[in-house]
């Protein structure tokens, strides 16, 4: 008794029913992608109807300003980027910030206001610090040089105005250095050995080269590497008055210095 063979029916079926899949396959893609988009339509027409409501709260209250700005990352919206990309797709949006878009340009111009402050404070400090600056001192020096009356700035408000100097490439960043946010103001990428003693160094404001050999459990050639590049960059400053040299922080070495000026001139 003869088998018969697949015919090429078979094969044609088979592929006739690939095909069919691969369309509704694409065409569920679609629906859902257009689903999605209309949600985010909805989403942001109530994000639009509460910054025109509390407006004047997201303009003078960090804390609400920073909170407004969560809920725009939450839907994917950075309310600082140009949306220039949905204008000239066919969308709605007047080619600048979400913020000047929702709140006219005084908050926007407040961001990139304070960035230029930012800048400034970071330039005035470079030979203290050499170029590594805590946010938190860098709102102290903004906040002691502006007038009475004049709107409170977070550190959140700090570290979304550096997200504006983007543009000018990597000599402006935020990092971390142990737990603390740090502005990097030159463009110099810190090494392990380096960040550790940076860490190191916000414990008592100071390292040794035994220090870091005890502690890390460094060859002291590791050590004195680090250590020296830190030094040669601005980033740490010698006392060499000591039986063995310690590496100080510019920044704590300057606070000791005006604490005690404090107590002698009290």
């Amino acid at each position: 008794m003869s088998r018969k063979g697949v015919g090429l029916a078979a094969f044609d079926r088979s592929r006739i029913t690939s095909a069919q899949y691969a369309s509704h396959g694409s065409s569920l893609r679609s629906a859902n992608a257009q689903a999605f988009e209309a949600q985010l339509a909805v989403f942001r027409s109530l994000l639009q109807q509460f910054a025109q409501t509390h407006a004047k709260d997201i303009r003078s209250d960090p804390t609400f300003r920073a909170q407004f700005a969560r809920m725009c990352a939450a839907i994917g919206v950075d309310p600082l980027a140009s949306s220039n990309h949905q204008s000239s797709s066919g969308g709605s949006g007047g080619g600048g910030s979400i913020w000047a878009q929702l709140l006219g340009r005084s908050v926007n111009d407040f961001y990139f206001e304070l960035a230029v402050r930012v800048v400034e404070v970071c330039g005035e400090t470079r030979g203290e610090n050499g170029g590594l600056i805590e946010v938190p001192k860098v709102r102290e020096r903004i906040m002691r040089g502006r007038m009475e009356g004049a709107e409170e700035i977070s550190e959140d408000d700090i570290l979304r105005a550096v997200g504006t100097l983007k543009p000018l490439g990597g000599a402006y960043e935020v990092i971390k250095v142990g737990s603390k946010p740090y502005i990097r103001s030159v463009p110099k990428e810190f090494n392990t050995d380096q960040t550790a003693v940076l860490e190191a160094v916000q414990v008592l404001g100071y390292v040794s080269v035994s220090m870091l050999m005890a502690n890390l459990r460094w060859a002291r050639a590791r050590a004195q590497t680090a250590v020296e590049d830190l030094v040669a960059e601005g980033m740490l400053w010698v006392d060499k008055q000591c039986v063995e040299w310690e590496y100080w922080s510019p920044g704590f070495m300057l606070e000791t210095e005006e604490i005690s000026a404090g107590m002698v001139t009290g």
